[in-house]
């Protein structure tokens, strides 16, 4: 990532601006955080572009098409101003390589990896196809690598621009990448969804291999040999290779669609392949590290920003067409269409998207990956023993250990049910005992009784895990509420601990509640969390 230049804004929209992410012939990218403490990517569309009445007309559609998509491996949509002078989008940020980056420093992926990629990216595009959109542009920096499966981002933004007229064929712009395009794009006939499984194709013969199936020392060359020659295959594991080759068959009605491809894959679906284990060791310590780094990014004050602004300068993993990425850049950052970080999602002049949806999975604690990460961190800090009376459940009593509240008036008055200053929407950041983020926690708290599940609760880091769990109330005072909690969904991420016994929200004032928790598997974190509706 790059610091924020002189010249670029310190917000856009709601979102605040803590640096460059890339840029490139569409528009320029900014790593950015909402109001909530959710990380984002921002996309801002390039003037030229905004001013052509076409396009304008063509993204606003492809963006709601794009917001409609729900695949499991892509990015979602999480706000966006196609009506403002310069359009903006806003999607969610995952913590990840591109695959390019990450096969420059770490090698091909193994086997199992490019099999899991495969399915992955195979199930987003079943999705994306079933409502009539194409990516047009499938290509290793397309593609992140995040512990919970493989994501594909930029959903539409090509198609898009492809309907610019004379925009599009500006100089620097180019719908689709030489050596990831299918034949039918290199010789301009119709496209269909088998010209995305031909790129599908490329992609995975680069992660087995570390190079695409076409090689040239020129665009031209490359875009000759996609339409005339056949793949050079060579070092795609024989497991793989028969599938590889059907996708890069020249006739588009040869090649698999989506759904066979995603079978064939892995019958059992890509989330199985994922809960195996995916991702080598160096890599998953290396998104552990850049999670943590990231949970403590804050904006560069103007004083200390670049006065220099390459022009086309492009930065590793942004949601985006915007060209390959530098090597080993490391900014971790992305920007998609359409699902969970896809392309952009379009609203009305000034409208506003619905708050960050949550992801509903079981209530987070850190992946071992994560945790492996953190060891050099909390062995280098010292650990300090609290009092007794200190401790979480400790000696007073009422703490995350106790299912049932102290005597302290400090706890309130009894009550059987949620009382009214405790209902709504409260989030913030949490920290474990040993000085480790724990993400951003939010908890929506309805009326009801002892008994009764009044509460639902969803943890993010970054994109790198989301958890949620469902809270019952076991006690409560005019301050003091404590909830049994449970996953959400159990079996969604191994890194997603199964609940704990007693959730404490304590209320600090008005707006502000004290969270705790005795959950050691999530690190007994705990954290102001302030009321967001």
């Amino acid at each position: 990532m790059q610091p924020l230049a002189t010249t670029d804004p310190s917000s856009i929209g709601p979102y605040r601006l803590l640096g460059r992410l890339g840029a490139g012939g569409m528009g320029r990218v900014y790593l950015g955080r909402s109001p909530g403490g959710r990380t984002v990517a921002v996309k801002v569309v390039r003037s030229e572009l905004a001013e052509d009445t076409e396009f304008r007309t063509r993204f606003r559609r492809e963006v709601d098409a794009a917001r409609l998509v729900g695949a499991a491996w892509s990015a979602p949509v999480l706000d966006a101003d196609t009506e403002s002078p310069v359009p903006w989008i806003a999607t969610g940020y995952i913590a990840g390589p591109t695959l390019a980056d990450a096969v420059t420093e770490f090698g091909p992926l193994p086997p199992s990896g490019v099999r899991t990629l495969g399915a992955g990216l195979a199930e987003a595009l079943d999705a994306v196809h079933r409502l009539g959109l194409l990516h047009r542009d499938i290509k290793p920096s397309n593609v992140m690598l995040s512990l919970d499966g493989p994501v594909l981002i930029d959903f539409g933004v090509a198609r898009a621009m492809d309907a610019s007229g004379a925009s599009v064929t500006g100089s620097g712009v180019v719908v689709g990448s030489p050596g990831y395009m299918s034949p039918e794009q290199v010789l301009a006939r119709p496209l269909g969804a088998a010209s995305d499984i031909f790129a599908l194709g490329a992609v995975l013969a680069f992660a087995a291999t570390g190079h695409g199936p076409f090689s040239g020392d020129s665009a031209a060359s490359l875009l000759y040999k996609v339409a005339h020659e056949e793949p050079e295959l060579d070092g795609v594991p024989d497991e793989l290779r028969d599938v590889v080759e059907s996708c890069l068959a020249k006739a588009p009605a040869v090649r698999p669609t989506p759904a066979q491809l995603a079978a064939r894959l892995s019958p059992d679906g890509a989330a199985a392949l994922v809960r195996q284990g995916w991702l080598s060791r160096p890599l998953m310590a290396q998104l552990g590290r850049h999670a943590v780094e990231l949970l403590d990014l804050e904006a560069a004050p103007l004083s200390a920003r670049s006065e220099v602004t390459p022009a086309g300068a492009h930065l590793g993993s942004a949601y985006g067409s915007f060209g390959p990425p530098r090597a080993p850049s490391h900014s971790f950052g992305m920007e998609a269409s359409g699902p969970r970080d896809a392309v952009p999602g379009a609203l009305a002049p000034g409208a506003r998207s619905a708050p960050e949806p949550p992801v509903r999975r079981g209530r987070r604690r850190l992946l071992a990956a994560v945790a492996v990460l953190l060891v050099a961190v909390v062995a280098a800090t010292v650990v300090v023993l609290l009092r007794p009376e200190d401790k979480p459940g400790g000696a007073t009593g009422g703490g995350p250990g106790s299912s049932t509240p102290s005597s302290d008036a400090n706890t309130g008055a009894v009550t059987g049910s949620v009382p009214a200053a405790f209902i709504g929407t409260w989030q913030g950041n949490t920290v474990s005992t040993n000085g480790v983020p724990n993400g951003v926690l939010t908890v929506t708290v309805k009326a009801g009784r002892i008994g009764e599940n009044v509460g639902d609760s969803t943890v993010d880091l970054l994109g790198v895990l989301n958890c949620g769990g469902t809270w019952k109330l076991v006690s409560a005072t005019t301050k003091v509420l404590v909830f049994d909690s449970t996953a959400g969904d159990p079996g969604a991420t191994s890194g997603c601990s199964k609940g704990a016994t007693a959730e404490r929200l304590t209320l600090k004032d008005p707006t502000t509640l004290t969270y705790t928790t005795n959950d050691a598997g999530a690190g007994r974190p705990s954290g102001d969390l302030k009321k967001i509706k």
